[in-house]
């Protein structure tokens, strides 16, 4: 049987970096307020008008050629996204046409922070059924779409404009627990099959419970509603998320601890053993909390949170590139992949570089 291995990556970073003292323009905010509860200090944003799948197709076309892969030997791609550009369709077919590929099977995917391990999961399956030879993988997020910001807010937030009223200071900070963590960007896999019984994916373990699905979700522009969107959503806010962030933190670090200790004990891989863990990224605490409860050592877990913030469905497979680039990924190093997400979804995979 067939194994799956990561020949290549690449990933989008927009042009604007948002500093934490720039929030501090429209909400009631400080940088040290936002890095105390998450890490954050800095996170990039598209400029108007540039979509998800814009950031997903320029990641996907660095990974093939990291990965000196044509784009027509491709026979499988997966977006993962929850920011999509459209209700539908879904980005796979935006990415397959900016890219300028053959028509091809395509997955659209929406398991919001744990929608890279799952793709993966699907890719891997397409490649052991024979379905797939190579499969382009893609985790792509554009959160600035989210931001509840006015015209005079996002002039503020840049410099442009002296400040904003008392209203929208009032406005902005209703939200501000969230909109300070999230930042946009895309990054990309290109999956191989391969003969190699040393190297590729080992095992996956993924999970979904929507019991609490309400403690992180968005209330508005969905088919409950009828239309799916108004004015009236618009005005209450209905289309920014909401988070109960004490619920989040316990579910994420029982289930990311959980999800870990499992995959990697029925396939009798010890903590110490792993080279590198790539742990979603949503909150630097969360991810410190897990590693101590996990018994790793600093060295083995890589964080970008401080610059990048959480970029949903991009976070991990933007740690793989940066990790490959600067050389810390050899093949046949196991690594792990864990993360917790919306949903609630959650999971583990387990590979050999």
């Amino acid at each position: 049987m067939p194994r799956s291995i990561i020949v290549g990556s690449g990933k989008s970073i927009p042009p604007i970096c948002v500093t934490n003292d720039m929030l501090s323009r429209v909400m009631d905010t400080t940088d040290a307020w936002i890095q105390e509860r998450s890490g954050v200090q800095t996170r990039y944003y598209v400029e108007k008008g540039t979509s998800t799948a814009d950031l997903g197709a320029q990641a996907a076309a660095e990974a093939l050629a990291n990965a000196s892969v044509d784009k027509d030997e491709v026979d499988l791609l997966i977006s993962a996204t929850m920011t999509p550009d459209h209700y539908f369709p879904g980005n796979g077919g935006l990415i397959q046409k900016r890219l300028g590929m053959k028509p091809v099977a395509s997955f659209d995917i929406r398991q919001q922070c744990a929608g890279f391990l799952y793709a993966m999961q699907l890719a891997d399956a397409h490649v052991r059924a024979g379905l797939a030879k190579t499969v382009l993988v893609v985790g792509h997020e554009v959160h600035t779409g989210f931001m509840p910001y006015s015209e005079n807010s996002w002039a503020c937030l840049y410099g442009q404009s002296e400040k904003v009223t008392e209203a929208e200071w009032e406005w902005n900070n209703r939200f501000r627990h969230l909109v300070v963590l999230f930042g946009d960007a895309g990054a990309a896999v290109v999956v191989k099959a391969t003969d190699d019984e040393r190297r590729g994916v080992v095992d996956s373990l993924l999970r979904t419970d929507g019991t609490d699905f309400d403690k992180l979700y968005v209330p508005g522009t969905g088919f409950r509603h009828r239309p799916y969107t108004d004015p009236a959503q618009f005005e209450r806010g209905d289309h920014v998320p909401v988070m109960d962030g004490r619920h989040v933190f316990k579910m994420a670090t029982t289930r990311m601890i959980e999800a870990s200790q499992q995959v990697l004990a029925r396939n009798g891989v010890k903590p110490e053993e792993l080279k590198l863990v790539l742990m979603h990224q949503a909150n630097k605490r969360i991810n410190e909390y897990c590693a101590k409860q996990l018994g790793l050592r600093e060295e083995q877990v890589l964080h970008n949170i401080e610059r990048y913030g959480n970029t949903t469905a991009a976070t991990i497979p933007l740690l793989w590139d940066e990790a490959a680039r600067a050389g810390r990924i050899a093949p046949g190093d196991p690594i792990l992949m864990v993360a917790f997400g919306a949903g609630m979804n959650w999971g583990a995979t387990l590979l050999r570089a």
